[in-house]
């Protein structure tokens, strides 16, 4: 009787895991083009993106290791 409910809690566990991994995924991704974009802008001579994209990147890597540390406690 309990087997069953192991069996669907198992299967819940694994569409978070997946779904905590997209977003990872898609933070990484975005990070990855705002080091580009920050990158090609500070190099044509526009320093002034450079802080607020360090600040977009922190935020994402915050949110990364949030939702890591999430994964970690399940």
């Amino acid at each position: 009787m309990s087997r069953p409910a192991r069996q669907s809690t198992r299967a819940q566990r694994t569409t978070v895991v997946y779904g905590v991994l997209c977003f990872v995924l898609l933070l990484v991704v975005l990070q990855l083009w705002l080091l580009t974009a920050t990158m090609n802008a500070f190099l044509g001579g526009d320093d002034a993106v450079v802080w607020p994209a360090l600040g977009a990147s922190f935020a994402c890597l915050a949110l990364n290791l949030g939702l890591l540390r999430y994964l970690g406690r399940r």
